[in-house]
């Protein structure tokens, strides 16, 4: 396991709408290009911070991957439409004058409700607690060097066999700040995580196969609490080069929200 450093973060803030992503951000396919997740969890940043108001909460986060988000001074543009109960934030993130990635954030007025004891709920498998899980993730075919998988998450095995095909279940934590000097939100760390639920089931050898995913939609029930994000994720792909991946996201306290991914497969 490469070293954290005490200065280590995924992105440094420039100015108000630049940005610049470290090493840390690095993707697996693409030592120039980031992991999904990076831009996942800095898009997630930019759209709580959108509101002025403090009593807005995430409800939806749809990321777009235009292209590969490259390891570079990164420039964002926010459009802001607020309502009585909801506020909808629009972002495009720029690399080099070229769309990267925009995102579309989805924010409800928070409160508080008296809801009935007998609340009907849905029956939902519960993870074993991280601590239970002492299984260090590993996915094979992605490689163990300084970058967001193996130096800035940290993962552990909570459901199935990662090194085999298949559904499988895992706890993520972020090790380093995501922005430098910024205290990392809840929903910047489901958002950085929840891009791994392809990764985690993946179905195909990554060392024949590339599986990125085009996009990422993250519908939250409530805010995760604490810095473990589980994921129970499943994949199915088809013979056209089109996939999905469905992954329920928990925190200690049980499900929070799901995450879906639109899959590219292409053969290397």
């Amino acid at each position: 396991m490469h070293d954290i450093h005490p200065d280590d973060c995924i992105f440094i803030r420039e100015t108000d709408s630049t940005w610049r992503a470290t090493e840390l951000a690095r993707g697996p396919w693409d030592s120039r290009a980031q992991h999904g997740g990076a831009p996942c969890g800095l898009l997630a940043h930019l759209v709580e911070s959108a509101p002025s108001e403090i009593d807005w909460q995430l409800a939806r986060l749809t990321v777009e991957l235009l292209r590969p988000v490259p390891i570079d001074r990164l420039e964002t543009d926010v459009t802001l439409e607020t309502g009585r109960a909801s506020a909808r934030v629009e972002i495009t993130l720029r690399a080099n004058g070229k769309r990267v990635a925009r995102a579309h954030g989805l924010l409800v007025r928070a409160g508080t409700l008296a809801l009935p004891s007998d609340l009907p709920r849905a029956a939902i498998n519960r993870l074993p607690p991280p601590e239970d899980c002492p299984r260090p993730l590993r996915i094979p075919g992605l490689p163990e060097v300084r970058s967001f998988y193996y130096t800035a998450m940290e993962g552990r095995v909570a459901g199935g066999d990662p090194a085999q095909p298949g559904p499988a279940a895992a706890w993520l934590r972020l090790k380093v700040p995501l922005v430098a000097g910024v205290a990392t939100s809840a929903a910047m760390r489901i958002a950085a995580a929840a891009d791994f639920g392809n990764g985690l089931s993946w179905v195909l050898p990554a060392d024949r196969f590339a599986f990125a995913n085009a996009d990422l939609s993250l519908h939250l029930a409530r805010l995760p609490a604490g810095e473990w994000i589980g994921l129970q994720a499943s994949t199915s792909i088809v013979s056209s080069g089109c996939g999905q991946t469905i992954t329920q996201l928990y925190d200690t306290q049980g499900p929070c929200g799901v995450a879906v991914q639109s899959l590219l497969i292409m053969p290397r």
